[in-house]
């Protein structure tokens, strides 16, 4: 059976060796395989979308045999499946995360697993245990959920008990330093990856590592 191969980014394929690590994790060309992005996450985010064309810019750069879009919510469970099973790389976009969380089933885990998982942000963060109203408060992030019209979520794989958060020391989230880092370390009541925008937590079965050009911070 395949291992699990995840490649769980800050901000998308942000450098040469996150580019390396996927073209490790896929094990051929990216010539030779297929690609699609589920942009499940950022259509739930409001405001200016531009970061996510430039995200499947440099995505589409590395020259797949074929990149395609799959929207999770109003296509038939068959059809979503099968265009998952056509793919050899999935790639969740940024945005909301919660939202994400609720488009999944638990039941295309096996699917998933099958092929080389790349999360951009929020398409991170789906994995963990402790996805639920109280990370949601101790991150900040209950007004993302309560957009929803939600009071709590469950994570649809549930893999991890450790919780990523991304975006470190980026300059579009200037809250984001080493204070507030100290202050999720204190607070959470969970393990912690904190990854700047140059860094990934790479899975590969029961091995977990990072892989980074900047900084990042495992809090246990």
């Amino acid at each position: 059976m395949t291992p699990v191969r995840l490649l769980l980014t800050s901000c998308g394929l942000s450098n040469n060796t996150l580019v390396e690590a996927l073209r490790d994790l896929l094990g051929k060309p990216f010539a030779e395989a297929n690609v699609v992005v589920l942009p499940t996450a950022t259509v739930a985010e409001p405001g200016d979308h531009g970061w996510m064309l430039d995200d499947l810019a440099r995505l589409r750069a590395l020259g797949w045999n074929e990149l395609s879009l799959l929207a999770l919510n109003g296509l038939p469970d068959a059809v979503v499946a099968g265009r998952l099973a056509r793919a050899d790389v999935v790639y969740a976009t940024g945005g909301n995360h919660y939202h994400l969380a609720r488009s999944l089933s638990p039941e295309l885990f096996d699917l998933v697993a099958e092929k080389v998982w790349v999360g951009a942000s929020a398409g991170s963060m789906i994995f963990s245990r402790a996805l639920n109203a109280h990370s949601a408060a101790v991150m900040g992030d209950l007004a993302d959920l309560h957009a929803l019209g939600e009071q709590d979520v469950t994570s649809p794989f549930a893999r991890f008990d450790w919780y990523l958060k991304p975006h470190l020391h980026s300059p579009d989230f200037p809250d984001r330093d080493d204070a507030w880092a100290k202050n999720l370390e204190a607070t959470a009541g969970f393990p912690l990856y904190l990854l700047d925008d140059d860094s990934a937590v790479r899975v590969r079965g029961d091995e977990v590592d990072v892989v980074s050009e900047g900084v990042w911070q495992h809090h246990r």
